[in-house]
Formats: structure tokens, C-alpha cells, sequence
């Protein structure tokens, strides 16, 4: 073994990453900050502590991505599923832990492994020369010292403080029906065809009902902490809508160098475009949508929009503090970061969302670097695993949107179905036509049963 690995952060990612790296024989030191330096949002010095919530969503591993994503990480031996299983609370399909509990025995086991050892300090810049394997799991809370050596590395635009997140729906559940594919003015751009946006028409009364709805939904309420100032290029939309009742039609939802071909007599009053978000083509952002609406009615007003009647959305949107990278400009294919290759980067900073999210990526860089220490190469897992889909849309599935205004396209994700590659499903034998959700059921089984079967070498 070469030098040992050092990992800074000692979260959901970092515990992963450090439990990975020892059990494949690398020694680790983890570099944790608590309790020498406080944040805002933990309350204690345990490894991964869970500062929001304590559930870690669905654990169905056949319909669901999320739990396709426990199932993985189980099967690759990790920690914090094992964890998490051992302190399970009733909730239903969920996986919900207690959350002292699950971080008491995540913290036993790094303190107890004999490959790792635990540093009470924090790295105010970045890693020392000598250090040659490095991962940076800090997460969302990243201290101010190491954020702005990380900027001064990477460059300005390649961190961001906040998110700025449109709601991003499943192309599969737009009604195309009604809605079509056209760019402003039929203009090409940059690899465009003139066709790029797919647009939903809205008349008077539809608009006026959307911009009302907007104007009494309820917002999520933020903790000093997180609270981030509104610039003109990403305002909430229900900010716009209480400005004047034409703002928006002016702003995202303007109706100009667009013509319905169903109708091309009649100007819509107003129009919302859906732009292209991952090069897949199955996920599709509301352009200029971000918005500090509560989740549970978010889904209710944007499906008043005509064509997205029956949304499935990937992501709902957001504004508020969360320091990420631009990975897919700054960091390679095995999330190494390109300015300075000895270090990678782990979890919620690499623009995934979520405890699993981030644990996961934790658990590949953990791997990797454990196999750079053994002198060896290691790829990342297939594209058709949950883990790969993650690791494929933070470093490179992504499509960067030219002339977007405001906070930059990319922007963190959960693990959704709409990351992985399409499978072809066929009819059973017998059967005429698909009825219901038949089809959805039989592609996402296909999609998990494949993923399963291609992890099995990785793992």
C-alpha cells in the first residue's frame, strides 16, 4: 500500500468513503471538524449525523430508484445501509431510521475499524502537497476556508453557494397532445435543430388562474443559515407573480417567436417552455421555474399548466443555501478533480441530493480510492446501475444550456429513473394492449433487474 487515504468530512459520504477505502485494505485517516468547529446545522459530534430528516425514502428496489440504490449499496457491503437496517423505524415502504441510533453505530464501527484512523481538526485550505489520495466529503456545509481554496483551484464560477432549481419532469408523462417542440424565433443555437424547447399554451384565464395560485401557495419557511438573496436572473416565480400580473408573461412565460402548429392562428397569452436537461432525453426542465413553493403544492400548480395535466416530476424546484460544485466542468469521469488529480470529491458537494445520494458516491469514491492506493485501476460502475446514473449525471449527462441566464444549468438531482439508459420492454404473450401503469411497472422492473445484474462484477 502507498501512502494512506486522506478524507475530509466526516458525514454520511465521508463515513462511507472510509468505511469502503478500509475494508478493501487501504489505511484511511478521517479528517472530521466537529467539535472543533461548529455549523450551523448539526447539533452534535457524531459521524454522520442526519441534520434533516430521518428518512432515507422508499426502500422498493424493484419500482423505485431510491431503493434500487439501498439494494446496490447493500450488495457493495455498505455501512451506511448496514447502519440504517439496524436501526430501522416502522414507515411503511420507507426506510426511516433512529436517527441516534444510526449515528452512534456508524461512528462505532469508523472509531473500531483498525484501517482508519480519526482526526478531530479542520483542513482550513486545501490538502497538503504530501497528501496524494484525497477525497473532500463535506457536503453542503463546507467550511468558509476550504470553499474559497477549493474556488481559487477550480476557478469562479465552478462553486456555487446556492441552488436556483426549476421542477424537471419526465418526458415520458408530457402530453404531447398539446404541447410542441419549438425553439423562439425557430433558432437553431449552438447543436440545435430549431426545435429544442417543448412549449405548453396557456390562455387569459388559464394564466391569470396559474399567476393566483402562485400568489397565495404557501413557501417553505428557511433557517437563517440558509437563506440566499434573490438576483434578477433567478427570482422565484411566485416572486414575479406578486410584482404584476404580467411579470411572468414578460419573463419566463413570455409568448413571443412561438406558434402553436395545432392552432397558429390564435397567440397564446402565454407560454412555459421545458428544456432538454440530460442528454438521455428523458428529463426536462421548466425553464425559469425555481421557486420557494412548498413541495406538496408545487405538483398541484404546475399541473394546471396545459400538458402537464399528469407530470411526473423528477425534481420539484428550490432557492436556498447549498454549496456545490460545477462537476461537470471541473471534475473527470472517475471524480477526480481535474486542476489537481489527487483529489476527488464525495456526496452532497458533487451536486447529488439526498443521505443515500451522497453516501453513494461516498461508497465509488471510497473504492476508487482504495484502488489507486493498491496501484491498481478500478472503473466506475455501468451506466445501468443506480450508481453509475449518479455518477454519469454529476461528471457528464448533463447538458449545459447556451445563453441560460441566471444560476447555471446543472444543478443537484436525486436518483430517478429518468438518469438511467431506456429499455425496450415487450407485451406478455397474450396480452393486446398494456393497461393502466402495466408498462410503467414492467420498465422500471426491467430497468432495476438489469441494474442488479450488471452490478454484480462491479461489486
Amino acid at each position: 500500500m502507498r501512502n494512506p487515504i486522506h478524507i475530509i468530512g466526516g458525514g454520511l459520504a465521508g463515513s462511507e468513503a472510509a468505511w469502503q477505502a478500509a475494508e478493501a485494505g487501504a489505511q484511511v485517516i478521517l479528517h472530521e471538524m466537529r467539535p472543533v468547529r461548529a455549523t450551523d446545522a448539526h447539533q452534535t459530534d457524531s459521524l454522520a449525523e442526519l441534520v434533516c430528516s430521518n428518512s432515507f425514502r422508499s426502500d422498493d428496489h424493484e419500482q423505485n430508484a431510491v431503493g434500487l440504490l439501498h439494494e446496490e449499496m447493500r450488495r457493495c457491503g455498505s455501512l451506511i445501509m448496514r447502519a440504517a437496517d439496524q436501526h430501522k423505524l416502522p414507515a411503511g415502504g420507507a426506510l426511516a431510521v433512529d436517527r441516534h441510533g444510526f449515528s452512534a453505530e456508524v461512528t462505532r464501527a469508523i472509531e473500531n475499524h483498525p484501517n482508519i484512523s480519526i482526526m478531530r481538526e479542520e483542513v482550513p485550505g486545501l490538502p497538503p502537497p504530501e497528501w496524494d489520495n484525497v477525497i473532500i466529503a463535506t457536503g453542503p456545509l463546507t467550511s468558509p476556508a476550504l470553499a474559497e481554496a477549493i474556488l481559487q483551484v477550480t476557478g469562479e464560477d465552478a462553486l456555487a453557494f446556492f441552488d436556483a432549481i426549476a421542477p424537471i419532469v419526465h418526458r415520458d408523462s408530457i402530453n404531447m397532445d398539446i404541447v410542441w417542440a419549438q425553439s423562439r424565433y425557430d433558432k437553431a443555437g449552438p447543436g440545435g435543430t430549431g426545435a429544442d424547447y417543448l412549449n405548453c399554451p396557456m390562455d387569459k384565464d388559464q394564466y391569470m388562474a396559474f399567476v393566483e395560485a402562485l400568489k397565495t401557495a404557501p413557501l417553505h419557511e428557511f433557517k437563517d443559515w440558509e437563506k440566499v438573496p434573490y438576483f434578477d436572473g433567478c427570482l422565484p416565480i411566485e416572486v414575479m407573480a406578486e410584482r404584476g400580473v404580467e411579470t411572468l408573461r414578460h419573463g419566463p412565460m413570455k409568448p413571443v417567436g412561438l406558434t402553436n402548429p395545432r392552432n397558429p392562428t390564435v397567440k397564446p397569452y402565454a407560454i412555459v417552455q421545458l428544456r432538454q436537461d440530460n442528454a438521455l432525453g428523458t428529463l426536462w426542465n421548466m425553464v425559469g421555474f425555481q421557486t420557494k413553493m412548498r413541495y406538496g403544492i408545487q405538483a398541484e400548480i404546475f399541473r394546471m399548466i396545459p400538458g402537464l395535466e399528469n407530470a411526473q416530476f423528477a425534481r420539484l424546484g428550490g432557492l436556498h443555501r447549498n454549496t456545490f460544485l460545477n462537476s461537470p466542468k471541473v471534475l473527470g469521469p472517475d471524480l477526480r478533480l481535474k486542476a489537481d488529480p489527487r483529489i476527488r470529491f464525495a456526496g452532497q458537494v458533487t451536486g447529488v441530493e439526498g443521505y443515500v445520494e451522497s453516501a453513494a458516491i461516498g461508497l465509488i469514491t471510497g473504492r476508487l480510492a482504495a484502488a489507486d492506493a493498491r496501484g491498481e485501476p478500478m472503473p466506475t460502475p455501468p451506466i445501468t446501475t443506480a450508481l453509475g446514473a449518479l455518477v454519469a449525471h454529476i461528471t457528464g449527462g448533463h447538458i449545459e444550456a447556451e445563453g441560460y441566464s441566471g444560476a447555471r444549468s446543472f444543478q443537484p438531482m436525486n436518483v430517478n429513473f429518468g438518469l438511467f439508459p431506456e429499455v425496450s420492454v415487450v407485451k406478455p404473450e397474450g396480452v393486446g394492449r398494456w393497461r393502466g401503469n402495466d408498462k410503467t411497472i414492467a420498465k422500471r422492473r426491467a430497468i432495476t433487474g438489469r441494474a442488479l445484474e450488471d452490478l454484480q462484477a462491479w461489486a
